[in-house]
């Protein structure tokens, strides 16, 4: 059975540690399924919200940081 719920920690690891980084990765990963990026989870959702957090969580995602140079 799926979870019906992703665990807040697994989710801000994918965000280096951040609630607003996952915010922000996660709307504009949503946007991107809407406008018909492909899943990248086996199992996807008709939610764009939902299938953008569970790849977040399964580790299909993270936050790129940006080195300084």
């Amino acid at each position: 059975m799926e979870e019906d719920y992703f665990p807040l920690e697994k989710l801000i690891e994918g965000a280096n540690g951040s609630i607003y980084k996952l915010t922000i990765l996660a709307a504009k990963r949503a946007l991107q399924l809407v406008d018909g990026d492909k899943p990248l989870i086996d199992k996807p959702d008709s939610k764009p919200l939902e299938n953008a957090l569970r790849e977040v969580a399964e580790k299909k995602i993270r936050v790129k940081e940006k080195k300084n140079s």
